[in-house]
């Protein structure tokens, strides 16, 4: 990926309410990480409303511009493009997604996830992710063996299981995904994307989802039903008709929709 123009730098840094770096410092990389997740949700609205996903950096760049968001390959995706812009160095790091459910935990399918290895002026590595929902507001040390408190949680970045050198990352105990730490391209991502996109297996497809993290909680519109968590109290409502599902994507996400999404692939 080249750098982008100094007005997409611009753009994008309005975008997410963050003045210019300066200089590549892990305080300025924990300020735009957080900034991002509290400006650009975390979205799977395209995959029913029947728009494409285009992982290109002039595509991803457009859609965050317009207002949108999007899910990891595209958020981990342009959010790289801004960071090389400024001056860090970053690697994008396929991970698999430990599923929920009974039995033992076990990682999912490869480039079920993208998540970004950032490196600051100081020469430190950091785990980025702006694109995993309810995850670490900041970033996490990648050679940090211990706990590490985050407002989202107390996170620990461990070896997996194996010969490959992987890494577990783990979220209050419970392990979120399988990160491995071969570099990879954005193009790389492009088949977990469809399938995530299209697959009647990926839960994606079942039912839109929004999601934004605010100063004191979190805002969810998870089809047609509107959670908020405001500083630990948590409220759920189910939303009755169309012009209060698209109202609520207006009022709390900033998004203007000119049809609520349908889900693709729906639960029976």
């Amino acid at each position: 990926m080249e750098d982008l123009p100094a007005s997409r730098v611009d753009a994008y840094l309005r975008r997410i309410g963050a003045e210019r770096p300066v200089a590549a410092s892990a305080a300025a990389l924990r300020d735009l990480h957080l900034r991002h997740l509290r400006t650009v949700p975390f979205e799977s609205l395209s995959i029913h409303l029947g728009e494409a996903i285009v992982l290109e950096p002039a595509e991803l760049l457009d859609k965050l511009f317009g207002g949108r968001g999007g899910f990891c390959f595209e958020l981990n995706g342009a959010f790289a493009l801004l960071l090389r812009s400024l001056g860090y160095r970053v690697e994008l790091l396929q991970a698999r997604v430990y599923a929920a459910g009974g039995g033992a935990p076990a990682p999912g399918v490869p480039y079920d996830h993208l998540a970004l290895r950032v490196e600051c002026g100081d020469g430190r590595a950091w785990l980025v992710d702006v694109g995993f929902g309810d995850h670490s507001h900041f970033p996490l040390a990648l050679d940090e063996r211990g706990e590490q408190p985050d407002p989202g949680g107390v996170f620990r970045i461990g070896p997996a299981d194996g010969p490959h050198g992987d890494l577990d990352v783990i979220q209050d105990g419970v392990p979120q995904y399988r990160l491995e730490t071969r570099p990879r391209v954005l193009s790389d991502f492009v088949t977990g994307a469809w399938w995530h996109s299209t697959s009647p297996a990926s839960g994606f497809t079942r039912k839109p989802v929004c999601s934004l993290l605010t100063e004191t909680g979190r805002t969810t519109l998870s089809d047609r039903v509107l959670t908020l968590t405001d500083a630990g109290e948590r409220t759920e409502r189910t939303l009755a008709d169309d012009a209060e599902v698209l109202a609520a994507y207006r009022t709390h996400f900033g998004i203007d929709l000119p049809r609520v999404p349908v889900p693709l692939h729906p639960r029976p």
